[in-house]
């Protein structure tokens, strides 16, 4: 089996899509309440900022005794989030269990629990690239125009075509990042 994680900051839910290998489109297993936020809307850009990131991020690290249970580790920052950020982004954020954060997504213990399985279960079977994409809102064009005076706009821009992507063919897409730091599609 494979794994795919979608979050949403408004909607306060993490996604579970999962897929038999060699099957063309991912399925959604479950969607779990985030227990807890932090921040607003908007990218992570300096350590210390409370924020939860935005964008195109892969699951790196399994912490089976977290200090919140158990936890999954991203690779934050990436190379968008080191473009963009300040010379101190941050570092350590995490999905993990319990209700408390400062930049993490808590999706209580019995949710990481589950989450965690899925995610070790697929990294078992061969899954090496586990990813998880953490949107500000479903990016649709409605929402896209409800938010388009938003000082992180022109970000959330280059973020609504991985989104679109998803949505339509129910696979992640390609996405890579230019020296501008802005998220392209290919």
């Amino acid at each position: 089996m494979e794994v795919f994680f979608r979050v949403f900051k408004i909607g306060r839910r993490l996604e579970a899509w999962g897929r038999n290998q060699g099957d063309a489109t991912f399925q959604l297993l479950r969607a779990y309440p985030l227990a807890a936020t932090s921040g607003s809307l908007g990218p992570k850009r300096h350590e210390g900022d409370n924020q939860v990131p935005e964008g195109f991020y892969r699951l790196d690290r399994f912490n089976p005794i977290s200090t919140y249970y158990m936890s999954l580790g991203l690779d934050y920052p990436n190379a968008s989030d080191r473009a963009l950020g300040g010379p101190n982004p941050g570092s350590h954020i995490f999905v993990h269990g319990s209700d408390v954060t400062v930049g993490c997504l808590p999706i209580t213990d019995d949710g990481i629990q589950e989450v965690y399985l899925l995610a070790l279960e697929a990294r078992s079977a061969g899954q090496q690239d586990l990813q998880i994409h953490i949107f500000p809102f479903e990016m649709n064009a409605q929402n896209m125009e409800r938010y388009r005076q938003n000082v992180h706009y022109s970000f959330w821009q280059s973020l609504q075509p991985g989104f679109a992507y998803f949505d339509e063919h129910l696979t992640p897409a390609v996405v890579e990042v230019e020296t501008t730091g802005r998220y392209v599609v290919r």
